[in-house]
C-alpha cells in the first residue's frame, strides 16, 4: 500500500466509497460527490496547517485508491481535546484483508516517531465492532471513563454514544521518554 497526499484523480473513487451505505453505516449518511470533494479539500488544508492529516490509501500494484488512513487533530469540541486521532475508511471490497490495520499501524508509528506524539486516540460508535476490534488489534485500550456523546449529534440519535480508545507512545516504543 501507498500512503500519499490527495490528487484530483481521487475524487471519483473516494466519492464511490463515501456513497456506499455499508461503508458509511456507523459514520454519516452516505456522502455526495460534492461533499466528498469538500472532505478532500479539508484533508489537504489540514496537511498545510498541521503538517499531517488523512492520507489517500492506494494499492501499490494497481494504483487503486481504496480509502484513507492517517492522523488528525480532533475537533476542539470533543471532550478529550486536544488530541490527535488515528482514522481510516476503506472500500468494502478491501475489508478483512489487513489493509486498515497495516495502514493505521504505519500512521501510528509515524506519529510517535516523526511527530513525537505522546498519545494517539481513536473513537467510534459502540456498534461499530469492526472499528473497535481494529483499535484493540492496534494495541489501543478503551478508556470507558472517556466514552462520550458525540457533540455534533443529538442525544436521541442512535449513533450519538461513542467509545474512546487510547494508545500511549511508551506502549509502542518502551524507551520513549514522556
Amino acid at each position: 500500500m501507498l500512503l500519499r497526499r490527495w490528487e484530483p484523480r481521487d475524487l471519483e473513487p473516494f466519492a464511490a466509497i463515501n456513497a456506499d451505505p455499508e461503508v458509511m453505516e456507523h459514520i454519516w449518511p452516505p456522502l455526495s460527490r460534492a461533499e466528498t470533494a469538500t472532505m478532500i479539500e479539508a484533508f489537504e488544508e489540514r496537511f498545510e496547517r498541521d503538517g499531517f492529516g488523512f492520507w489517500a490509501l492506494e494499492t501499490r500494484d494497481a494504483g487503486e485508491l481504496i480509502g484513507f488512513t492517517g492522523l488528525r487533530r480532533v475537533p476542539e469540541e470533543m471532550p478529550f481535546a486536544p488530541a490527535v486521532e488515528v482514522g481510516w475508511r476503506l472500500a468494502r471490497a478491501h475489508w478483512g484483508a489487513g489493509m486498515a490495520s497495516e495502514a493505521a499501524r504505519a500512521s501510528i508509528d509515524w506519529g510517535f516517531a516523526e511527530l513525537g506524539l505522546h498519545e494517539i486516540v481513536a473513537y467510534t460508535v459502540a456498534a461499530n465492532v469492526r472499528s473497535w476490534k481494529l483499535m484493540e488489534r492496534l494495541g489501543m485500550t478503551r478508556d470507558e471513563a472517556g466514552d462520550f456523546p458525540h457533540p455534533s449529534l443529538s442525544a436521541d440519535d442512535p449513533q450519538s454514544e461513542h467509545i474512546l480508545y487510547r494508545l500511549r507512545a511508551w506502549a509502542v516504543f518502551p524507551t520513549a521518554s514522556l
